[in-house]
């Protein structure tokens, strides 16, 4: 099983990226929020894999962070769930958007993912139910404390979307305070 991959990043074309591993290039698929958090082409990346191995192809999938394999893996676990549709749904909602539907039950936040429908969006909910979420979060997935939380809200008053939130919020210090954390969000937003 091939775990991880670090190398050169070769191309880009959402949702596939190639990763040049001293003159191997890897194809890989990639949710859209690791391909947002992805270095620039020509520089090293590390990425964490899936390998899926069928009948009629071998296929590679990369992420940036424990939580969202560990996500991908269970969704996949999910009768009628590929690895295509498990790309859909975390391209669509971060880890931490998907464990907060799964205990609140909300089959409606499920639907807005494209290609996701009512029926696939309520089996979801019955199987994640337990295996992630609040009560139960996977290992490694980090919850948001109240001072980010209050940051990322801000932020999305002044309107930005969640993904552009939680990236300014990676690179901000753990004990920051609000106010502070505030302005070197927005500071790190508009470079």
């Amino acid at each position: 099983m091939i775990g991880r991959i670090a190398g050169t990043l070769a191309e880009k074309a959402p949702p596939m990226v190639l990763v040049d591993v001293h003159g191997v290039g890897y194809e890989l698929g990639v949710p859209m929020s690791t391909f947002y958090n992805l270095p620039a082409l020509g520089e090293p990346v590390v990425l964490l894999t899936h390998f899926v191995v069928r009948e009629d192809a071998q296929l590679l999938f990369g992420f940036l962070t424990t939580p969202e394999r560990a996500t991908f893996r269970e969704l996949v676990k999910i009768s009628g769930v590929g690895p295509r549709t498990a790309l859909a749904i975390l391209s669509g909602l971060s880890v931490g958007e998907l464990a907060q539907a799964v205990t609140r039950q909300d089959a409606a936040r499920l639907v807005k993912v494209p290609g996701i429908g009512k029926k696939t969006a309520e089996r979801l909910l019955l199987e994640l139910k337990g295996k992630l979420g609040a009560d139960l979060s996977l290992p490694g997935a980090q919850a948001l404390s109240d001072n980010q939380g209050d940051i990322a809200q801000a932020l999305q008053a002044l309107g930005y979307n969640e993904r552009e939130a939680q990236a300014a919020l990676k690179a901000l210090p753990a004990d920051v305070g609000v106010s502070d954390g505030i302005k070197l969000a927005l500071k790190a937003l508009n470079r």
